[in-house]
């Protein structure tokens, strides 16, 4: 049987190490799953739903709250450099290529799980202000595409950037 490989100072998980949700990533995935079905029955799936879709996500930016289309990202950003720097003192390996497991999966929801649930929350008020209504599907796309997928894209590359410096740095005398 092969030996576990010592945790290094600092790391919160390994790669074999199983993590649960936590309480509010939970709730977030359940709110999550409840707006797309809302969304589903209530609108349903239609050629002039899309375009309603598609013409409010466009118009979006330019309307009033325009500050959470840069918010919510750097929030994710920041959030996905902290991990990364995190899976680079643990010696995991790059984000992206092993999110498609589940437990990967399941820590970038526990990280961004406050950032998404904070998206749905100023998407809603947004709505309800400018477009009168409250289209839940298209809180939740709002949501995951300014928090989730910046997280996706952004911890990898924190963490080969992080790993390039401290493999080019010199090592520190004590």
């Amino acid at each position: 049987m092969p030996e576990a490989e010592p945790q290094k100072l600092g790391s919160a998980t390994t790669d074999t190490e199983r993590q649960e949700l936590g309480l509010l990533a939970k709730l977030v995935l359940a709110a999550l799953i409840v707006l797309v079905l809302a969304g589903l029955l209530l609108h349903g799936i239609t050629v002039a739903v899309i375009e309603r879709l598609w013409h409010d996500l466009i118009q979006r930016p330019d309307a009033p709250m325009r500050f959470r289309f840069i918010l919510q990202p750097v929030m994710a950003a920041i959030v996905a450099i902290r991990d990364g720097l995190k899976d680079v003192r643990a010696g995991r390996k790059p984000y992206f290529r092993m999110a498609l497991g589940v437990t990967r999966l399941r820590e970038g929801l526990n990280a961004t799980s406050r950032i998404i649930l904070l998206g749905i929350v100023m998407d809603a008020m947004y709505q309800i202000i400018v477009l009168g209504r409250f289209y839940p599907g298209e809180a939740v796309i709002i949501a995951l595409v300014l928090a989730f997928v910046p997280y996706l894209l952004i911890r990898g590359p924190a963490a080969r950037i992080a790993r390039r410096l401290h493999a080019a740095s010199p090592p520190r005398i004590s």
